[in-house]
């Protein structure tokens, strides 16, 4: 354009205008533009999902094991080294409580009974649940919580008294104390159900009963099968070295020490694994999106010639063009992206409420999705735009 002195003035072409003409080209074809949005929204969303999934599941974890301590040891009896079964000394609960930096232990020892519902119930029907003694610190130790009843006392413990661990008592159908189960060729009162045993699930399918009735009924040697042990924090690994020389000198390699709360970081770990897989699929989610993107402004260049050439004849330039329909194409990934974040998020949320855990999305997620989605856009919307730039207005008008 030239002004009356001759001089050319080179036309512009303002922000606010750019996104009026890219956001005009979407609201005359609402419907094509949600659908297209619809496929970034999903990969979008389902990256936020699985991404906001793990890292609540990660914070609930957290805050398990900041409520269970990490600081406890198991050790149970190993294999010898011709593969026999061996056993714990008697002595091993208490030198374990005198080791430097022990602050607490207790232990369980295996029966070699079985429990049933009621003595009519086929012997072989044991439903794998495991019999044990154990003394009465065992609950404070393994941070086990009581469902319903009460725990082992000096009192209980000399009687036939019981304890079922919460998938006992579901596999035996017992819900109430006061019931009756048949232990070891006699019947025994149930008088509590744990709490599942997030450090020690090994006695949710376990029948628990004290030191003294087992020693008089099912001649109980002493010796434990597993013992745990609550050491200082600081002091946990060096600890769990000298576990082993301490309770067995004369065999520390038939002693097995580990760490329960280093089971659940891995089964953390695992879950993480599928958790990249995941991502991977919303990936490939979020590339059909872009190409879904693309093909929609390829196909708007195509069906808009005419307003492409009536606006070149008034004196548009190719760049013009390009960026409105650039424009149109960031819009559309724009609308996506923020569609996704909130799909991703509710799904989060529906998850964590289910299961009880935190919300937890990383703050900075929200805006790299945002940012991926304007880049892919980007992407998607140049040749289209390109395109559009290079039509002469003569051929668009001429259709």
């Amino acid at each position: 354009m030239k002004t009356m002195t001759g001089v050319r003035l080179r036309s512009r072409l303002r922000f606010s205008d750019i996104v009026h003409l890219g956001g005009s080209g979407l609201r005359t074809r609402p419907l094509r533009a949600v659908l297209s949005a619809l496929g970034i929204a999903i990969g979008i969303g389902a990256m936020i999902a699985v991404v906001g999934i793990s890292t609540s599941s990660q914070a609930q974890l957290n805050a398990q094991l900041d409520a269970l301590g990490t600081n406890l040891l198991t050790a149970e009896a190993n294999t010898s080294m011709f593969g026999d079964e061996t056993q714990l000394p008697p002595s091993t609960i208490p030198k374990a409580r005198q080791m430097d930096g022990a602050e607490s232990a207790s232990g369980t020892a295996k029966l070699n009974v079985n429990v049933y519902r009621s003595e009519l119930v086929n012997e072989s029907e044991t439903g794998g649940i495991s019999v044990l003694a154990t003394d009465l610190d065992l609950l404070d130790v393994t941070a086990t919580e009581m469902d319903t009843g009460s725990w082992l006392n000096s009192s209980t413990a000399a009687y036939p008294a019981v304890v079922l661990g919460a998938d006992t008592a579901t596999s035996l159908g017992i819900h109430t104390v006061g019931s009756q189960v048949w232990l070891g060729g006699q019947y025994f009162t149930v008088v509590g159900i744990l709490a599942a045993s997030p450090l020690a699930p090994e006695l949710d399918l376990a029948a628990l009963i004290g030191l003294d009735i087992a020693t008089s009924m099912f001649e109980f040697d002493g010796s434990p099968s597993t013992v745990y042990q609550r050491v200082d924090e600081q002091l946990v690994d060096q600890v769990r070295d000298l576990l082993p020389a301490s309770v067995n000198p004369q065999a520390p390699e038939e002693v097995a020490v580990s760490r329960p709360s280093d089971a659940l970081a891995a089964k953390f770990a695992a879950d993480q694994a599928f958790t990249g897989l995941l991502v991977g699929l919303g990936s490939i989610a979020l590339l059909v999106g872009g190409i879904g993107v693309a093909n929609t402004m390829i196909i708007s260049v195509l069906e808009r010639r005419r307003e492409i050439g009536l606006r070149r004849a008034l004196g548009a330039t190719r760049a013009h063009i390009r960026r409105q329909f650039l424009s149109e194409a960031l819009l559309l990934s724009a609308l996506g992206g923020v569609m996704g974040s909130v799909l991703g998020a509710l799904v989060v949320a529906v998850v964590g409420a289910l299961n009880g855990w935190p919300f937890s999305v990383p703050p900075g997620l929200f805006g790299a999705a945002i940012g991926s989605t304007l880049g892919i856009g980007a992407v998607a919307g140049l040749y289209p735009a390109a395109r559009a730039a290079r039509t002469p207005p003569t051929a668009a008008l001429s259709i």
